[in-house]
């Protein structure tokens, strides 16, 4: 199933505690909850669904909308209606008239001598809904869900809100297990696309490796086959799903919007950022910045070295993000017109540009995942530094730790182009920059697309070993 590429690990965790679940018949406390957190349109709730028709399982799968209290008891109610719990005529015989009655009421539909499964999708809308909601489910756990054999399985795109559910001093804390689900990585956007590395990196920007928007990427195309089929296709998965997640995200915050697009356009830095966003006043961008940072849309980050700095840059963290606010979103109204043929355009001449800087985060990453091997440590750290004046710019820093790291362990430069190798220029650039940053001989790497010409480097690692670093350990 195309959505589920690179889901094996996750499929098996709920495996595991649906097992756990039948394990435990007959025990004081059989049940088993799995709180799951992710961005918008990642595939948590297809991932489970997929979970639950495999299973076999009695079930129910109820999803919040964030409508009033009566209206998501009605919801609910008919989700059981039409769910496969075996007392389900239950919620024919007797509404429930608050959520606490609900809950319990749901507990009672539960077998008692085989496993079930119950999952609450988008949670976060009943927490900011409905008075005392997590006091309420966590009751319900404790006196009756828990005593059940079910798997209770909670799901949210409100990434902090979920955070919150399951942290310290909130009524729910150490309820339940908690499964972070991201997108799919480089390695398997390319398998899933039958892509070489050096496309599936290319692929894995563009689509942020959300599912949704891979699965229209048929096997066979290359980039610009896929971004013209996309960008000639006003409702296509490309153009609509970031509009839908922003909208979903923050609805009422005018300035955080404004933040982000001046963010996706480029800007890096507080003040660039403040004037591409209409000269807001500093509170009011640092509010916003907060906001993004909190809600994971944006990365504000430090120059890592020996030496402290305040010099904070920010960059919009999801990859499929970054393109559509730089490429797709200031070019709306024209691919409404189907004259998506001009975007093509501005994405083909800005493309090597625009890809030299969004790919760094995604390589250090790589690097991060790849080391420790013959050549270099591992680092607690992978990070990048700079100066305010861009006179010392480092792609890769290897640390002990961040921001102020302890000792250096390795510096390097990218080198992300298809037809220019890193050769003896760089080489020697990297050596100038190193000899600013530290008086040591730390170790020097470079990361090209196209390979290296040059000697002198301690590592080089090229698409293909950076890829390798996403894919699971051998067993």
């Amino acid at each position: 199933m195309v959505a589920f590429v690179g889901r094996e690990r996750e499929l098996s965790v709920l495996g595991t505690l649906l097992d756990d679940v039948a394990a435990e018949i007959g025990t004081a406390r059989p049940g088993r909850c799995l709180l799951i957190r992710g961005r918008r349109r990642i595939g948590k709730s297809s991932l489970v669904e997929t979970f639950v028709g495999a299973a076999g399982a009695p079930s129910v799968f109820y999803t919040a909308a964030g409508a009033s209290s009566e209206a998501e008891l009605e919801v609910l109610t008919d989700a059981v209606r039409f769910s496969t719990l075996p007392d389900r005529a239950v919620f024919d015989e007797a509404i429930p008239g608050n959520w606490t009655a609900a809950l319990r009421q749901l507990a009672g539909t539960l077998p008692d001598d085989r496993p079930s499964v119950v999952v609450i999708d988008e949670i976060p809308y009943l927490m900011d809904r409905i008075d005392a909601f997590e006091g309420i489910l966590q009751r319900a756990w404790d006196r009756e869900l828990s005593r059940r054999p079910v798997l209770l399985v909670l799901i949210g795109s409100d990434v902090s809100m979920m955070e919150a559910l399951g942290s310290y001093g909130r009524p729910f804390h150490q309820r339940g297990q908690e499964m972070v689900l991201g997108p799919l990585n480089p390695a398997e956007v390319g398998r899933m696309l039958d892509l070489d590395p050096p496309a599936a990196f290319d692929a894995a920007l563009v689509t942020g490796g959300l599912p949704l928007i891979c699965a229209a990427w048929r096997r066979g195309m290359d980039l610009w086959d896929f971004l013209a089929a996309e960008l000639a296709n006003p409702v296509s998965a490309l153009l609509v799903s970031a509009e839908r997640s922003l909208a979903a995200e923050f609805p009422d915050h005018a300035h955080a919007r404004a933040v982000l697009s001046a963010i996706g356009s480029g800007e890096r830095t507080f003040t660039n950022i403040a004037r591409a966003a209409g000269g807001i006043a500093n509170t009011t961008l640092t509010r916003a910045a907060e906001f993004l940072v909190r809600k994971r849309l944006v990365a504000a980050e430090l120059p890592l070295s020996t030496r402290p700095s305040k010099e904070r840059r920010y960059r919009v963290a999801d990859p499929y993000l970054r393109f559509w606010l730089h490429f797709v979103q200031p070019h709306l109204p024209e691919i409404e017109r189907m004259r998506g043929d001009l975007t093509l355009d501005r994405v083909r001449a800005g493309w090597t540009t625009w890809r030299g800087r969004a790919i760094e985060p995604l390589l250090r990453e790589s690097l991060a995942r790849l080391l420790p091997d013959d050549n270099l440590p591992s680092a607690a750290a992978v990070g990048a530094f700079w100066t305010r004046s861009n006179d010392i710019e480092i792609d890769i820093v290897g640390a002990d730790r961040e921001p102020i790291a302890r000792e250096l362990l390795f510096l390097g430069s990218v080198k992300w182009l298809e037809q220019r190798p890193f050769d003896a220029h760089d080489l020697a650039a990297l050596h100038r920059h190193r000899a600013l940053l530290t008086d040591l001989p730390v170790p020097l790497v470079a990361v090209s697309r196209s390979g290296v010409t040059c000697t002198g480097l301690d590592a080089a690692y090229g698409p293909a070993e950076l890829l390798a670093a996403w894919r699971p350990a051998p067993r």
